[in-house]
Formats: structure tokens, sequence, C-alpha cells
């Protein structure tokens, strides 16, 4: 876990002003410990986000929650996609092929091609 002071001076040019905006926007979540803010990895790997796309990308701030709702969403279906692959891969082999065959029936292709 990084404290505040970390996070500000592993991000060039990251202010404390901009980073407790975001913090209370909603959009960094960091935990709290006695009054202080500590970050995890994951957190500080959305700031680097939130900058690259204020700065090399050039979101407005007034879209940036639209952005990072879509991209909480993706991470989400991921994460989904990824227990639903496993649960799939614990299966026996005909239900797996069973599965399989109807996927690629949906796809438009044909049975067994």
């Amino acid at each position: 876990m990084f404290c505040e002071a970390d996070l500000i001076g592993m991000i060039e040019g990251l202010r404390r002003a901009e980073l407790r905006r975001w913090i209370a926007q909603g959009w960094v979540v960091p935990e709290r410990s006695d009054g202080a803010l500590l970050f995890r990895e994951i957190d500080v790997a959305r700031v680097r986000l939130i900058v690259d796309m204020r700065r090399e990308m050039r979101v407005s701030e007034e879209n940036l929650p639209m952005v990072l709702s879509l991209l909480d969403q993706v991470y989400s279906l991921r994460c989904e996609l990824r227990g639903l692959a496993g649960a799939i891969e614990a299966q026996p082999d005909k239900v797996r092929e069973s599965i399989a065959r109807h996927i690629h029936r949906r796809r438009g292709g044909e049975p067994g091609g």
C-alpha cells in the first residue's frame, strides 16, 4: 500500500489537489486508515490511467466519468467471462464440445465445422 505522498511522487506532474478531486468524484477509491489515504496497486494503475487519459489522450474531465464507467464495465465483463471460461473448462469433454457446437451455430457456422 502507498500513502498519498508516495503516490504523488510516483506519478510525474500529479498534484495533490488533482488527486483529491478525483477521489471526491469517486474516480479513485483509496482505503482510509487513521485519517490517512492508502492506495493499492490497482489504485495506482487507475491514477496512471486517468493521468494518461487527461494528458496524453486529452479526455476532458466532463467526459472522463463516462469513459471510466465504460472501462469498468469492460473489466467486469472480462472477469465474468474468465469465471465462465473456468466453469466450462471444468466440465466433461462431452459438455464442452456441446457448448462449442452451440456457440459455433450461434455465430452462423455449420455444425461440426
